[in-house]
């Protein structure tokens, strides 16, 4: 019975959880629309550690949310990773965003998690109702015209904070729109079980945050 802290920020979110063969044990975190990643973030592992009766000797792996994302939350969160796995001697374990993001959908029809990446542009990716994933993640500006091609031939569950730009722009009848949601260290348990399993790991040397798109100072 693998016990896994699993860490996301991805986002404005601060979510740290610890699961044990895949299910999710307790949950702490802050989803107001601050950065608050390098005050918190310590502080809640430590804190539900404690709470649980654990050690960090006590854990098996340590799982993160690799992005896209914030560039300065994924840095935060791959950082605080890589040093416990370091100094514990732990397997480190990566997240896609959108795959947990998206297992917040419980709705019939396609998803497509989409978290905001300033003025029209969104990251996102593509979904089947199993979580199968049928379109790879990627940058895009929105217009009329984006993901027709899906809404024609079905329900499409959108879910991310970058829902709200394109509600204003997308009036399809198979739309639905969950907005406000961010991904959250509760739907990493189940994903970052599955991988330990498999042994699909990362370097902890080298690996680095799924940016997707190069850093511009704003």
């Amino acid at each position: 019975m693998a016990t896994i802290l699993c860490i996301e920020t991805a986002t404005t979110s601060c979510s740290v959880a610890i699961s044990k063969n895949g299910k999710l044990i307790d949950l702490l975190e802050d989803t107001s629309k601050q950065y608050s990643h390098a005050e918190k973030l310590h502080v809640f592992i430590n804190d539900i550690l404690k709470k649980n009766n654990l050690e960090p000797k006590n854990l098996d792996a340590v799982a993160v949310s690799k992005g896209p994302g914030s560039y300065t939350g994924l840095r935060i969160g791959v950082s605080t990773a890589k040093g416990l796995c370091f100094a514990l001697d732990l397997p480190l374990i990566s997240i896609p965003t959108m795959q947990s993001l998206a297992r917040k959908v419980n709705e019939p029809g396609i998803i497509i998690p989409m978290l905001d990446a300033r003025r029209m542009e969104v990251y996102s990716a593509v979904f089947q109702s199993d979580f199968t994933q049928i379109r790879d993640t990627k940058a895009e500006i929105l217009d009329e015209q984006s993901f027709l091609n899906y809404l024609e031939n079905s329900k499409v569950n959108f879910i991310g904070d970058g829902v709200s730009k394109f509600k204003e722009i997308c009036h399809h009848q198979n739309a639905s729109f969950i907005e406000a949601e961010l991904p959250s260290a509760a739907q990493m348990a189940e994903l970052a079980e599955e991988k330990f399993k498999k042994s699909d790991l990362e370097d902890v040397a080298y690996f680095e945050p799924y940016y997707l798109k190069d850093f511009i100072a704003g």
